[in-house]
């Protein structure tokens, strides 16, 4: 079998927003962040736009109420990052409108992905369909953000690396449900992370060719989830367990590939999986992962450690390594020393 990553249509190039303005149907819903109106102001302003509405949360009823609140309109755009890109797809899915999709950062592969990361109770649950006419990627749009945003698009990629030792494992544990270990997934994906592993620099730089290898990995991670049959396990595990717990506990919001990156390393450890190599891949591109980045606590962080089983258990996730084995002081205490943290 071969995967399908091209599920969704996406377009690389410059000066992308004046094609959208002409080709859109009118008049349409902008979704997008209060910060990143001035990209797009000037550009979608006018008798065409039917309504402008600024993210505010991903709560599941903030959401509902959006659905029946908003103008009519014949499409939506989304411009943003995670947030803007989940928000578009609910509203374009709920009202069975055609979605136009254009980021302006790659922490995550939400852009990619066929449902929205709503939050219900403050933790993620995953609903809708929506798939966009087109994905634009304007080389121009993406390089104006900050470029830490932009270089924590690797979480999503990197945690292949930690979410196929979780699978193997719960195969070989008899815990796998309905999706026991494929060897032929699991070297597609191997192929994806090492693509991305072997530009670390190019995406480092944000260069042109780093935003084409890391747009075209989260093509990937965000589509073979449904792609395969809603099997998440190739590309997600408990480094993704980890984030849903870290966000939930502390109520803050993170960048999404920046914790999902401290997971990695954490679960890296705890399964003895090359946690130096993968921590060299994830430093070469220059994602920030300490606690104090993150805004919160080494206590905050262990605080989700000790509860992501169980949180993992009652949402029914699926079998990880977290199910197999305690995270420990010493487990934490290598993490920190590869971060060059002290011990105390």
């Amino acid at each position: 079998m071969v995967f399908d990553r091209t599920t969704f249509h996406t377009v690389y190039g410059h000066d992308l927003l004046r094609g959208l303005r002409e080709t859109v149907p009118a008049p349409y819903l902008l979704v997008t962040m209060r910060e990143l109106w001035g990209i797009s102001r000037g550009q979608l302003e006018g008798e065409d736009l039917a309504h402008l509405h600024f993210v505010e949360s991903l709560d599941l009823e903030h959401l509902n109420r959006l659905v029946v609140e908003l103008p009519k309109a014949s499409s939506v755009i989304g411009i943003g990052g995670g947030k803007a890109m989940d928000t578009a797809k609910f509203i374009a899915s709920r009202r069975n409108l055609p979605l136009f999709q254009m980021p302006t950062i790659m922490s995550v592969d939400a852009v990619f992905g066929h449902r929205s990361a709503v939050r219900v109770g403050g933790y993620v649950h995953y609903m809708g369909w929506a798939v966009p006419e087109v994905v634009y990627v304007d080389y121009d749009i993406i390089r104006k953000a900050p470029p830490y945003l932009n270089r924590a698009g690797v979480g999503d990629v990197f945690s292949i690396h930690t979410a196929l030792y979780d699978w193997k494992l719960a195969t070989e544990q008899g815990k796998a449900r309905i999706w026991p270990w494929d060897e032929e997934l699991a070297s597609e994906s191997r192929k994806v992370l090492q693509m991305v592993r072997d530009q670390t620099r190019e995406i480092y730089e944000v260069s042109e060719k780093g935003i084409t290898t890391l747009g075209e990995a989260l093509r990937f991670t965000g589509a073979i989830y449904h792609n395969t049959g809603w099997n998440p396990r190739s590309v997600e595990g408990s480094e993704h367990h980890f984030f849903y717990a870290l966000e939930y506990l502390t109520q803050k919001e993170f960048v999404h590939g920046e914790a999902v990156c401290l997971g990695i390393l954490l679960m890296s450890v705890l399964q003895d999986n090359d946690p130096e190599g993968i921590w060299r891949s994830i430093a070469d591109v220059g994602v920030r992962v300490s606690p104090q980045a993150l805004g919160v606590t080494w206590q905050d962080v262990t605080r989700a450690l000790n509860q992501t089983g169980r949180l993992a258990e009652e949402k029914g996730l699926f079998y990880t390594i977290l199910n197999d084995r305690e995270i420990t002081a010493d487990s934490i205490g290598v993490v920190k020393q590869l971060l060059g943290e002290p011990l105390r």
